[in-house]
């Protein structure tokens, strides 16, 4: 039974096999969760950027690929928060593991000869894409899912810790503040699980735009989305540096941080 304050909306009963703790249509008809949904913005149109800017940088197409997978990510999101139904869902979750294989790869691969393929790398992270769809295709478990994506993190984690602290140490800075940024997600995203109820029952007693400010979900997506942009630009600054081209980042409007890359200083 959906909680009472949960309303009926345009997209009718949810059919997924996750729900969060934001009240279904509070803020429009046509959006069931509506802060959950936008929020996916920073998966979609900063990656779109770094997309275009790789391809102006002439740059590995495995990096325009992580690119466009986050940017997938971010729409399937928005499709299952919108909607709340189970293929929107799986269009949100599969994503992610795939673009997950995706950081692997290149973070494996930033120390290999240019035009190389690690076929042996690319061939098990493929087969992991695939047993973990038909696997979950058929369990319908949501922690199969949530163990399946946090071992892919796990990897990472550990690689860009390798990296910073043993290959090239001045990154340290990026590289610590996207796994802070990541994690401080994680935990709200826990604390929205945990705390559902007193977070709707407080709601309640705010106003609509102060309570917004508690959608943790929403804000698991702003820092995880933030902290996946950030990832892309560790791989792919520690790609161009052992490429000896000349990585900077840059803030756009002194805010957003953009790798741009010059190519290496002829002799």
């Amino acid at each position: 039974m959906a909680p009472a304050a949960d309303r009926e909306g345009y997209w009718g009963p949810p059919t997924s096999t996750l729900e969060w703790c934001e009240e279904n249509y509070a803020v429009s008809y046509y959006i069931a969760e509506f802060w959950n949904t936008v929020s996916n913005l920073i998966f979609i149109l900063p990656p779109i950027y770094g997309a275009i800017q790789t391809c102006k940088d002439g740059l590995e197409k495995r990096y325009l690929a992580a690119y466009l997978c986050l940017t997938a990510v971010g729409l399937g999101s928005w499709c299952f928060h919108m909607t709340l139904k189970y293929e929107m869902q799986l269009l949100d979750e599969l994503p992610m593991i795939y673009s997950c294989c995706v950081f692997v790869y290149c973070l494996y691969e930033c120390f290999k000869y240019k035009n190389t393929v690690n076929y042996p790398l690319l061939f098990l992270l493929i087969t992991y894409s695939f047993v973990v769809s038909i696997i979950y295709l058929n369990l319908k478990e949501p922690v199969f899912h949530q163990i399946m994506y946090g071992t892919l993190v796990s990897i990472i984690v550990l690689r860009s810790v390798y990296i910073v602290l043993w290959v090239y140490p001045w990154l340290r800075g990026l590289g610590y503040t996207s796994l802070t940024v990541f994690l401080m997600g994680f935990f709200l995203w826990n604390v929205d699980n945990i705390f559902c109820d007193k977070l709707r029952a407080l709601r309640e007693k705010m106003p609509p735009v102060v309570g917004a400010v508690t959608q943790f979900h929403a804000w698991w997506h702003i820092l995880t989305g933030l902290g996946s942009y950030l990832h892309i630009l560790l791989s792919l600054y520690t790609r161009t540096l052992f490429l000896k081209h000349r990585p900077k980042v840059k803030f756009v409007f002194g805010i957003w941080p953009v790798l741009l890359v010059e190519p290496p200083k002829k002799l």
